[in-house]
């Protein structure tokens, strides 16, 4: 089981108005009626801008013996969130920005390496792509506790934000025509965007990139992985430095 889990209503109810725990997003079974305890729960997680999301109860029973989740399992990250305009006003430098990676091992990968590579933080979509999970946390090496892990409903908004605090963003893109050596990242504030494995970067994200590079191939083989793509370009920037 990749993530801690609070199940049953009664337990993931208590837990949203203690608000003391980190919630990854809220799984319901699509089979359950709406009673008065699930429209509690939906109820609150909108309030604490939770995602929760439908589901096949086979999942639920995959995650939790079935009779024992009633229906609701809430899945719970190992480590506290940052919010981005706390990180931008009190702890600011450079950014990795996940759109939409699944796998949780290279998403531990890329955050180990951005430590490593003194990156300040990492922003995760709270929809798309993995969140921070006991897999991620352990493939990171413990990365995960030295770095600001920022969750965002918008990547688009989030991006938005950043260029308008002085960040360039750059976007990995094997489809770019300039090369990831090409930027002189020595002076500048930057957010690198790293693609989903198999969908890449989305277009909107493509459109406010202010540099979209590459990373050259020697074969028509196309297809580094992206935590070694991360580091790659993160280590081209400690270089410049």
């Amino acid at each position: 089981m990749e993530d801690t889990v609070i199940y049953g209503k009664n337990a993931v109810i208590e837990a949203l108005e203690a608000g003391n725990r980190e919630f990854n997003k809220i799984l319901i079974s699509q089979s359950s009626r709406a009673d008065v305890k699930i429209e509690k729960i939906k109820e609150l997680a909108r309030e604490h801008g939770i995602v929760f999301q439908f589901t096949a109860m086979q999942k639920l029973n995959q995650l939790v013996p079935e009779g024992r989740h009633q229906g609701v399992i809430a899945l719970i990250s190992p480590v506290k969130y940052t919010d981005l305009d706390d990180f931008i006003e009190n702890t600011g430098g450079n950014i990795v920005i996940l759109d939409g990676v699944e796998d949780s091992h290279n998403v531990g990968a890329i955050i180990r390496t951005a430590v490593c590579a003194g990156i300040k933080g990492i922003i995760l979509p709270s929809r798309r792509g993995v969140l921070i999970n006991s897999t991620v946390e352990k493939t990171s090496a413990g990365a995960v506790n030295h770095i600001s892990i920022i969750k965002v409903n918008s990547l688009t908004n989030a991006v938005q934000k950043l260029k308008e605090n002085n960040y360039w963003v750059i976007a990995s893109d094997h489809h770019a025509k300039d090369n990831y050596y090409d930027i002189d990242y020595s002076d500048m504030n930057f957010a690198l965007i790293m693609g989903a494995e198999h969908a890449g970067i989305s277009r909107s994200l493509l459109k406010l990139a202010d540099f979209t590079v590459k990373i050259p191939m020697l074969t028509n083989f196309n297809s580094l992985n992206v935590s070694n793509a991360a580091a790659i370009i993160l280590f081209e920037s400690i270089r410049r430095k």
